[in-house]
């Protein structure tokens, strides 16, 4: 049997030990995150019990009021008709930006008014985000005003789904964060087909997620994760190698891959890889060496690997604003019917992996808003959803005693939820 208080301790030297608190803990985990409530659409009246703090400031003496900015209010319309005067209110306006910018006073924004016994605030609290405030001392007189930020608890969480439909739809049944999919789709993405999933496909995932107020305000971090896609598993195992946390399968071979399984983040497949295909414009048959993506006008077109655009035009011959970029000496891709190309991208343009290159369109013989998407090896069309991707440095021979324990224990834990 292992020894855990020693697995521990070297986690905690390869930057895991947030994995380890989780296998290790007991009990049931914290529930999913809470939905968010209602804003309220108009200023709500809370005494205080005795004895009580809110944003660091005692509220004994105080009639504490929480409202929701809406469309149309300022620092002005929201203090001088509760009495505050004009002056102070000018130079609540002078503050620096640093502690409040007025033009980034936002509808939907939460904001606490702490008023005296005169009816007047004598403080003003804007929430800038669910974490980061600002106290504004409105009285007595000059203004002056501090930043601050609300208590973060971070839980451990785990979770399982099989897809029936989609992976949102599996995240929803569930009731996970929706940012959990999306953090999935990133992680395998090199991977796995997201644009293919089939029913009966399923995951498991450790993760941490960060609460303020008892409100989810995030995934914070991926702590282990396993998809089964196509009767293929695929692990995700995050580890700290050169100090950089990256996620590597269970070979210790890194998850990131030359090339992208595809170059939009979120459509479907409408017309796949053929050499016999009907063209719904030209109503013949020929040879479609490409996947057709359909997506909203407008939906930004990834490269799916580093190189150098060689072409970014119009292609009479039906292809319409079209972008090739060569990878290397042996792959190059295409990407047709584009409504345009991302600033920056021209015949030369040295491009990364995930950089915007353009947006889905419907240029050239097309009946609709879509992306066809071509891969070439040695100047010869593949089958884009078939290619097999080098991957990226592997886990270093120096770090494959520390991987392996890391390995195991979450492979383990994610082997163990149910």
């Amino acid at each position: 049997m292992r020894n855990w208080k020693d697995l521990a301790v070297m986690l905690v030297v390869t930057g895991a030990a947030a994995l380890a608190a989780f296998f290790l803990q007991s009990g049931q985990l914290p529930a999913q995150g809470a939905r968010q409530a209602d804003a309220a659409p108009e200023a709500e009246r809370i005494v205080p019990p005795p004895a009580a703090t809110m944003y660091g400031i005692p509220v004994t003496s105080f009639t504490i009021e929480k409202g929701t900015v809406r469309w149309g209010e300022s620092l002005a319309t929201l203090l001088h008709p509760r009495g505050v005067s004009l002056q102070t209110i000018h130079q609540v306006s002078l503050l620096p930006d640093s502690l409040l910018d007025e033009k980034k006073i936002r509808p939907g924004q939460t904001y606490t008014l702490f008023n005296g016994s005169d009816g007047i605030p004598a403080y003003f609290v804007y929430e800038k985000d669910p974490v980061n405030y600002v106290v504004i001392r409105l009285a007595p007189a000059p203004p002056e005003a501090r930043n601050g930020k609300k208590p973060v608890e971070l839980r451990q969480q785990q979770i399982t789904g099989t897809i029936s439909t989609s992976l949102w739809e599996s995240m929803h049944e569930v009731s996970a964060n929706p940012m959990l999919a999306v953090e999935l789709s990133e992680i395998f993405a090199w991977s796995v087909d997201f644009f293919g999933l089939q029913q009966g496909d399923a995951y498991r995932v450790l993760y941490e997620e960060s609460f303020v107020d008892s409100l989810s305000t995030g995934i914070t971090k991926i702590l282990g994760a396993w998809f089964y896609h196509s009767g293929t598993e695929f692990w995700a195992i995050p580890f700290v190698q050169d100090g950089v946390r990256s996620f590597f399968d269970e070979e210790g071979n890194s998850l990131r891959k030359a090339f992208l399984k595809a170059p939009l983040r979120y459509s479907r497949i409408s017309s796949g890889f053929s050499h016999s295909r009907y063209h719904p414009v030209l109503k013949i048959r020929r040879p479609h060496h490409g996947v057709d993506y359909v997506a909203p006008a407008g939906t930004p077109v990834l490269a799916i690997g580093d190189g150098v655009v060689t072409h970014a035009a119009y292609q009479r011959g039906g292809g319409g604003n079209y972008i090739k970029i060569k990878h290397n000496s042996v792959y190059s891709t295409t990407y047709m019917h584009l409504k345009g190309f991302a600033k920056g991208i021209r015949q030369g343009s040295y491009v990364r992996q995930g950089d915007v290159i353009g947006y889905v369109g419907s240029t050239g013989l097309s009946t609709g808003p879509h992306l066809d998407f071509r891969f070439y090896r040695n100047g010869s069309p593949v089958n884009p959803l078939k290619v097999e991707a080098p991957p990226v440095e592997p886990v270093a021979e120096a770090n494959r005693a520390s991987f392996s324990i890391v390995r195991s224990i979450t492979m383990d834990a994610l082997a163990s939820l149910q």
